[in-house]
């Protein structure tokens, strides 16, 4: 026997809770599984020094101002405090130790199958996030096992990296901070693939983001000529290969395309033996749970702004889903808000009983 939801979410994170906030504002009765047994794991295994590069001003979920000085840019502890605290004061209904096996279509509506029960419910919002496979390339089983390595959620900060030169494989942000951070303390190596435009923090004393709001740029949709160009550019923010060689030391290499052993070679002709390897290489999605018909031959999700063919299941929190801020904290609200409003027109109105279930944490 399943219990039955008028919503269940998938995810509790920061797009799970987002559209859970506003879910029980409509009155709906929903539950948000969230695989992790801790609130906002996936901020709790980012490393200890991150600082978003989004200030406070541009940081907020519904309903909910995010603490502190506007201009200030929020670390990690800040960002699992706030989320911790937001599904907390608000009582959303998250089930942690949750993680869903299946979703697909059931007698009425969908069929949400954990390992020790099911839900049945009316509609689906599957708010898995970006963060969800550390994307390791397939040439790291070849190195040496006495060299240390590991993917970038491990890292925690320099005393996890044994003494020696370091490679950090990766030229996006979090390759960049992290080669940063451990320039302070190791002989760094950083290996780009991709070049990506490097963006400074501020400009003329204000941040970079305020500009990027007021001339509209955020609000670019993928669709749109400009959007379709800022998807395949992604972007350094605060960060630059100029200042990681001269204010960091950083020596640059070019991709790292193959490994031998204790040597690390470089598609440049270079070779380092490193004694330590951070791969920051980002993420995979994974949406293999849903067994529904929204995926296209090559396994791409099909959509329209995280509304599939399938009436009653969306997505929420992808890259890019809708404009660039779609899977960043303090934006994921607009698209929350569009989702909540097709979840409200498909479903009857919500009778006062209907209300959000308590917590069972």
């Amino acid at each position: 026997m399943s219990d039955r939801r008028e919503v269940i979410i998938v995810g509790g994170g920061q797009a799970g809770l987002a559209i859970g906030y506003l879910l029980a504002q409509q009155g709906r009765r929903f539950t948000i599984l969230e695989a992790a047994d801790t609130p906002a794991a996936a901020w709790r295994e980012r490393w200890d020094s991150l600082r978003l590069f989004t200030p406070v001003r541009y940081d907020s979920l519904p309903g909910r101002a995010f603490p502190g000085d506007p201009d200030s840019y929020p670390g990690r502890d800040d960002v699992v405090a706030y989320l911790t605290d937001y599904a907390r004061d608000f009582e959303l209904p998250v089930e942690l130790s949750s993680p869903v096996r299946a979703v697909r279509r059931g007698e009425r509506g969908f069929l949400v199958e954990l390992d020790d029960r099911s839900y049945e419910a009316d509609q689906v919002v599957i708010a898995t996030g970006p963060f969800q496979i550390p994307r390791v390339p397939a040439i790291a089983e070849r190195l040496d096992p006495g060299i240390t390595q590991f993917h970038s959620t491990k890292y925690r900060g320099p005393q996890d990296v044994p003494v020696g030169p370091v490679l950090v494989a990766g030229g996006g942000n979090t390759g960049y901070q992290i080669a940063e951070e451990l320039a302070q303390s190791h002989k760094v190596n950083l290996s780009i693939g991709a070049r990506q435009t490097p963006l400074p923090q501020r400009i003329l004393g204000r941040d970079l983001f305020r500009y990027l709001d007021a001339t509209g740029l955020m609000g670019k949709t993928v669709g749109s000529r400009i959007g379709q160009r800022m998807r395949d550019r992604e972007t350094l923010i605060g960060s630059s290969p100029r200042a990681a060689r001269r204010r960091h030391g950083i020596e640059l290499r070019g991709r790292t395309d193959d490994v031998s052993g204790s040597e690390v070679r470089f598609d440049d002709g270079g070779r380092l033996s490193p004694g330590a390897v951070i791969w920051a290489t980002g993420f995979e999605l994974d949406h293999s749970f849903v067994h529904l018909p929204v995926f296209a031959a090559d396994g791409r999700l099909v959509h329209q702004r995280g509304v599939t063919a399938s009436a009653g299941l969306y997505f929420l929190g992808l890259p890019w889903q809708h404009t660039r801020g779609s899977a960043l904290l303090g934006w994921v609200k607009d698209d929350a808000q569009y989702i909540a409003d097709q979840i409200a027109a498909l479903a009857s109105p919500a009778a006062p009983e209907l209300a959000a279930q308590p917590s069972r944490r």
